[in-house]
């Protein structure tokens, strides 16, 4: 159980000793001393029956909010915090709790207003600065945020995390200034002092696969979970296809659906049963409609606590449950920590090591999860054949294509682009890049304008260098088969470390861009090479900055050798492993055959390696 619950319990008891009335008071102090000892599930009803006996009593509706959010009931918990709010309009603590909920449910204007009353009712609650901070980022106010999260650390410099959080959003505003020494202070005073930090705030802090297996570690140990052990778990039954469900939040327009669709759909329906867990919101869209064709069995399990997902999950009789969400934001880890499944995969949503014991495979490949690297991983590590990343080949390109004036692009001169998100950028690279636009004459950077505060950061930064700001376009953001049709305007896409394009390369080369990438030390920065190797073209990996620049100035300086690279990403594109998904399909397939052997004879996880 956290530390904010143990804290609320604590002080609610002696208050309610003159407030309750026998036998309410026996109940409310039974649950809060279940709170107390990190057991929510059996605080739960004790707290209904309080509440039904005595309907305003506000110190459990708001212990009973925060509880079912702990549990997954965003809707719930947001209703119960609401009523608490209104009923003690000048408790800070539950107004700043509330917007938690509220941000949770995406009611985003709200859970600011609420974040600003906690604020204004008590100006020294660290708390709740910190969620006015979380619920100013959703709505891209990141300088607002930074300012929120600065007074957060200021009032609880103990608190090591909030400066983690700050270095974060600075990353996406290309706000560079001392941010390498901030970003080191930053971590040696939150998860290496054990203080719970999301691990995908790090990845571009930390080239190191060492630090972000600890950060992973701390964070799912950290973990709020207090449930009683499963039971057995069955044998995947002889003479049934094998049941393989997918759990995650992105069942819609997002970037890891973008590449997975087309795997869904080729799966072998003689040997595997296809079930989706979603938890995320249903857009309506075309890609969500497709992703619901795709499987035999789709169930929304937004509305269930962890625990009922959980045993939706364990009565399907899943084999594989597979998490494509692993560590990002959204993330709904508490439902794979009671393991529904005999075995469990972390795939694709998150590029590191989950740190979980109830995680058993990480699916990977040669290049970006070598065998040498198994000590960074707590997952076993499964080598697909070439790429670990899938590719949807019915990705519409749009058949229009804009000219270079309506992108805001020269009729003339070389174009390098990357439209990796922002906070990928960091002042090394961007050093790099500033260096290649003085030694080509006439050439532009086209970036992507992830927010209204970057175009201006990022052309103060160029101005520094020597580099004129105009030769900095940004290309806002738009339908992604228009956006995939402009790249064809661009000569070359420049990379970023220590967090590669993912999703944006495959993307780059789908349309024939091709992708100057360096390589990494870590997972999240290996990627982008890995994607080249599977396209036929590893000459375009790098293992230094210093390569990286002199291969991209070449290319630049050589339209011949460019031309030629291009011509031979266009012909490898329809038959190179990167793109061939049915190939692949079968591949992750054996892994999962391999995975289930492993099981039904006893065996411990173990490396698995998918021979091409």
């Amino acid at each position: 159980m956290n530390r904010k619950l143990r804290r609320q319990a604590a002080r609610a008891a002696p208050q309610q000793l003159t407030t309750v009335a026998d036998p309410t008071r026996q109940r409310f102090d039974q649950a809060v001393e279940h709170l107390r000892g990190g057991r929510l599930l059996q605080a739960e009803p004790l707290y209904r029956e309080v509440l039904a006996r005595q309907p305003d009593h506000v110190d459990s509706l708001h212990h009973l909010g925060l509880l079912v959010w702990k549990l997954g009931k965003n809707e719930e918990a947001a209703c119960l915090l609401e009523r608490a709010a209104a009923l003690r309009p000048a408790d800070a603590e539950i107004h700043s709790n509330l917007s938690v909920a509220l941000m949770k449910t995406g009611r985003r204007d709200d859970a600011v207003a609420a974040c600003r009353k906690a604020v204004l009712l008590r100006p020294d609650y660290a708390q709740a600065h910190i969620n006015l901070a979380c619920a100013l980022r959703q709505q891209l106010k990141y300088d607002e945020a930074i300012t929120a999260f600065r007074e957060a650390a200021r009032l609880a410099p103990e608190m090591g995390e909030v400066l983690v959080e700050i270095c974060e959003l600075r990353q996406h505003i290309c706000d560079w200034a001392g941010l390498a020494e901030e970003s080191a202070a930053a971590i040696l005073r939150s998860y290496r002092r054990g203080r719970r930090v999301p691990p995908f705030s790090l990845l571009g802090l930390t080239s190191s696969p060492q630090e972000l297996l600890l950060a992973a570690r701390v964070w799912v140990k950290s973990l709020p979970i207090a449930y009683p052990p499963p039971p057995p778990h069955h044998a995947p039954s002889a003479g049934r296809r094998l049941r393989l469900g997918y759990l995650s939040a992105d069942f819609h327009k997002h970037a890891t659906v973008t590449l997975i669709a087309e795997l869904f759909e080729r799966h072998d329906r003689g040997r595997f049963e296809l079930f989706a867990y979603s938890y995320g919101p249903d857009d309506e869209s075309e890609m969500r409609a497709r992703v619901v064709r795709a499987f035999d069995h789709f169930a929304d399990i937004d509305g269930l606590t962890h625990g009922e997902a959980a045993a939706l999950i364990r009565a399907d009789e899943i084999d594989i449950l597979v998490d494509l969400k692993g560590l990002t934001q959204s993330a709904r880890i508490e439902i794979l920590a009671q393991r529904p499944a005999p075995i469990q995969v972390n795939y694709l949503g998150y590029p590191g090591t989950m740190g979980a014991p109830f995680i058993d495979y990480i699916i990977g490949d040669p290049f970006v999860t070598p065998l040498a690297a198994q000590g960074d991983f707590d997952e076993k590590i499964v080598q697909l054949p070439h790429c670990y990343q899938p590719n949807d080949t019915r990705r519409r390109i749009g058949e229009h294509v804009p000219s270079r004036t309506q992108c805001g692009l020269p009729e003339q001169g070389f174009v390098f682009c990357c439209f990796n998100n922002t906070y990928k950028i960091t002042a090394e690279v961007f050093d790099a890049w500033m260096r290649l636009l003085d030694q080509v004459p006439g050439a532009v950077l086209w970036l992507l304008e992830a927010n209204e505060l970057v175009a201006g950061n990022v052309r103060r930064e160029a101005s520094r260098r020597g580099v004129a700001a105009d030769r900095l376009v940004f290309a806002p953001r738009v339908a992604l088969p228009d956006h995939l049709a402009r790249q064809r305007l661009a000569d070359l896409f420049l990379d970023t470390l220590p967090v590669n394009a993912h999703t944006t390369a495959s993307e780059a080369l789908w349309t024939g861009l091709p992708v100057v990438t360096c390589a990494g030390a870590a997972f999240v920065g290996r990627v982008a090479g890995s994607l080249l190797h599977a396209v036929g073209l590893p000459e375009l990996v790098t293992h230094s900055l210093a390569d990286y620049e002199a291969l991209a100035l070449r290319l630049a300086r050589h339209p011949a050798e460019l031309a030629d690279v291009r011509r031979r990403l266009v012909e490898n594109r329809l038959n190179a492993p990167l793109f061939d998904i049915e190939n692949y399909a079968r591949a992750i397939e054996t892994a999962f055959l391999e995975m289930v052997h492993i099981y039904e004879t006893g065996e411990t996880p173990r490396a698995i390696t998918v021979k091409p």
